[in-house]
């Protein structure tokens, strides 16, 4: 940072301050996670500088040789590590992404369908304080309220009713494997067009660690950081004969130029997440989160779904006594960063809610394993029986920091 330090010394230090924050703590929030030194590199470089207007080899700028070779790079390595037809590498996030496939298919006061937001859908898939549920007609589907599992006949009847114009599958706090082929045939049945948002499991699919939806959907959607490791920014997948309505609702339907400097950075993590080793990693992140889940479970946590296939546990912290925004503050005090969340029938407003959510992949990334679960599951009991105990809670944060120096975080300085 050493030309920041002279141009403007408090973002400097503030960025300091991150570092460190993300170096001695331990992130469990299933969205985040640590890019390599490759992709923070280029994220930061002159790619920067230049706007990028339109599509490779079909630009409104001049000066694109080389920008042209990178979002075509970027497109080669989504379709092959995807097994895509098509791909758009445009989209500044997910939300954009999800917007782009309505804007394409839908028309306002159209029904479009996805999972309930507080049974762990997103906003994006017909909320109604988001865009999508404003300009749409939504219809949700909720979780059985005896498995909390996604009721799938439910999912039926809704579409055979309302006959939604797209179907979203996927989630943001569901810890399950979706079945997909579920969601393709009901699609088939109504003649709906089928979008998977699979922005939480795009490096799980990419390490075959959790079944793919490129072959069943329309059109995935995903983000391109959380599990898949990249660069802040988002993609979409598609069968080829979609291809063209989504690239005319990404530009000029909703963006400008592209940031091209994310578009080099998804195509480093892309070749990253083709390696043997982001298999491994991917495989390891399932493994880790059943095993914080199996002995949070042992704690006497109440676990949504009794457990994970996934990266994330959804936890009902209630019959601790204790609520999801206080817990969640109270383990940040401890070292251990998460986010306080609804959960399925949850009683209790949003912005104070029963649960928390957590994830492995940033822990896994630092090379994490089941011992440092089992450490992470003692500490969480510890923090329950300790919320208001300052004291404690430090003690507990001296200890995460000294765990978190043998368990480097990539990208960042030890």
């Amino acid at each position: 940072m050493e030309h920041v330090k002279v141009t403007d010394s408090e973002i400097a230090e503030l960025i300091e301050l991150e570092t460190a924050r993300q170096r001695d703590k331990i992130r469990l929030i299933p969205s985040e996670n640590y890019v390599s030194s490759s992709v923070l590199e280029v994220s930061g470089s002159v790619l920067t500088n230049k706007y990028s207007e339109g599509y490779a080899k079909k630009r409104y700028y001049e000066g694109q040789q080389y920008i042209d070779q990178i979002e075509q790079l970027a497109i080669q390595r989504a379709k092959s590590l995807f097994g895509a037809e098509a791909a758009n590498v445009q989209p500044y996030s997910g939300s954009p992404a999800n917007l782009a496939v309505y804007f394409a298919f839908a028309q306002p006061g159209d029904p479009i369908m996805g999972l309930a937001l507080d049974h762990g859908g997103h906003l994006t898939h017909g909320w109604g304080v988001s865009i999508t549920g404003a300009y749409y007609t939504p219809i949700r589907y909720e979780l059985n309220p005896d498995t909390h599992l996604i009721d799938y006949d439910m999912v039926r009847d809704l579409a055979k009713k309302h006959r939604p114009k797209i179907i979203m599958a996927g989630a943001t706090a569901y810890p399950r494997i979706i079945d997909f082929n579920i969601f393709a045939e009901v699609a088939r049945e109504v003649d709906a067009l089928l979008c998977v948002d699979m922005a939480h499991i795009a490096g799980l699919v990419a390490g075959g660690a959790h079944p793919s939806p490129v072959p069943l959907a329309d059109v995935v959607t995903t983000t391109t950081h959380k599990s898949l490791r990249g660069p802040r920014g988002g993609m979409i997948l598609m069968k080829k004969k979609h291809r063209k309505a989504i690239n005319k609702a990404v530009f000029p339907g909703l963006q400008g130029g592209p940031h091209n400097h994310t578009t080099a950075g998804i195509a480093v993590a892309l070749k990253e997440a083709a390696t043997e080793e982001f298999k491994t990693y991917a495989h390891n992140i399932v493994a880790n989160a059943k095993h914080l889940a199996e002995k949070l479970n042992e704690k006497g946590f109440k676990l949504v779904s009794g457990g994970t296939d996934n990266h994330l546990v959804l936890i009902d912290v209630s019959p601790r006594n204790v609520t999801g925004k206080v817990y969640a503050k109270a383990l940040d005090t401890a070292g251990i960063v998460c986010n306080y969340n609804t959960v399925p029938f949850d009683p209790r407003p949003p912005f104070d809610p029963s649960g928390i959510r957590i994830g492995t992949p940033s822990m896994t990334s630092r090379g994490m394993g089941k011992p440092e679960m089992e450490k992470l599951a003692d500490w969480m009991d510890q923090v329950a029986n300790n919320v208001e105990n300052e004291s404690e809670l430090t003690r507990i944060a001296g200890e995460v920091k000294e765990l978190c120096k043998n368990f480097p975080a990539p990208g960042i300085p030890a």
